[in-house]
């Protein structure tokens, strides 16, 4: 047998595995969702798109799960890469202990989130609370708050904790970026009188596209599918105020109605598609203008 032949068997042999492990059972999957699959009765009917009705209609919390999901999608997305990028700039600079302090911003990125999910719920509880108590002790204890059961503060808490975890990470990705840009259009730019922060407008953020597409688009897969940050915190609570999609979708199993379980996680990849493709589309654009 002819040696140039492998390469073919090879990928007829990968094609074949990504269709049996996953293009079926996907496909399955979204097949479901037109059904009334679940666990009280053994049969499945077709019922078109009844699932998909519950979901968006206005008389179910289905759609606030929706709201939720994009909410903190946008939040993060811009806080992380916000935060990220600042902390870029400043260990890209000369400062001491450089080594050390790129450490320990990226260490909350790498600590599981089950453990982070009990270190803040620790840290945020409205009595014994260290947050509460430090405020408390600096003499700004009107600024104590029910952090993760008020409905005021329990989403805001869970993207202010989501956004500490993950900015370190972030802030490696921009680093590279940083790090791969030649400074010979920084000093040539500074030699022309161009300021810091218009040097970092013009010349060090069209650079950098390529680092913040992949950020942006991190950010925006791991946002839409969010689920152990809300789970450990507060497991969608109070009431649905803090639910999102895939804390639906893990309800609804849990419950026995696969398929509206299914239906939620299917709108859910619909988003993921379609955001996904505009964001790289419009990223790519740019990258290219500069």
């Amino acid at each position: 047998m002819n040696n140039k032949t492998y390469p073919y068997y090879f990928s007829l042999g990968a094609m074949l595995l990504y269709v049996l492990l996953l293009v079926i059972p996907g496909v399955a999957g979204i097949a479901y969702a037109f059904t009334d699959w679940n666990s009280y009765d053994s049969a499945v009917h077709f019922i078109g798109l009844d699932n998909f009705r519950k979901v968006f209609s206005g008389e179910n919390m289905y759609v606030s799960f929706i709201k939720n999901t994009l909410i903190f999608t946008i939040a993060t997305i811009v806080l992380k890469t916000v935060i990220g990028f600042f902390l870029a700039l400043l260990v890209n600079k000369g400062v001491r202990f450089r080594n050390f302090h790129r450490a320990v911003m990226f260490m909350p990125a790498v600590v599981p989130m089950l453990i982070v999910g009990l270190i803040f719920k620790s840290v945020l509880h409205p009595d014994t609370g260290l947050l509460n108590e430090f405020l408390l002790t600096i003499g700004l204890g009107f600024l104590a708050q029910h952090w993760l059961t008020d409905l005021n503060f329990a989403f805001k808490s869970i993207i202010g904790v989501d956004v500490w975890k993950g900015a370190g990470y972030i802030m490696v990705i921009l680093l590279a970026g940083l790090q791969s840009i030649p400074k010979d259009y920084d000093e040539a730019a500074e030699i022309d009188g161009a300021g810091y922060w218009r040097r970092i407008w013009n010349i060090t953020i069209p650079l950098l596209m390529p680092a913040l597409t992949v950020t942006l688009v991190l950010n925006m897969l791991y946002g839409l599918k969010v689920f152990d940050t809300v789970y450990v915190l507060t497991n969608g609570g109070p009431g649905y105020a803090t639910e999102v999609l895939f804390t639906g979708v893990f309800k609804e199993f849990s419950m026995g109605r696969y398929g509206l379980g299914t239906a939620l996680s299917t709108v859910l990849f619909v988003f993921m598609t379609i955001i996904g493709y505009f964001v790289v589309k419009v990223m790519s654009r740019e990258e290219d203008s500069h």
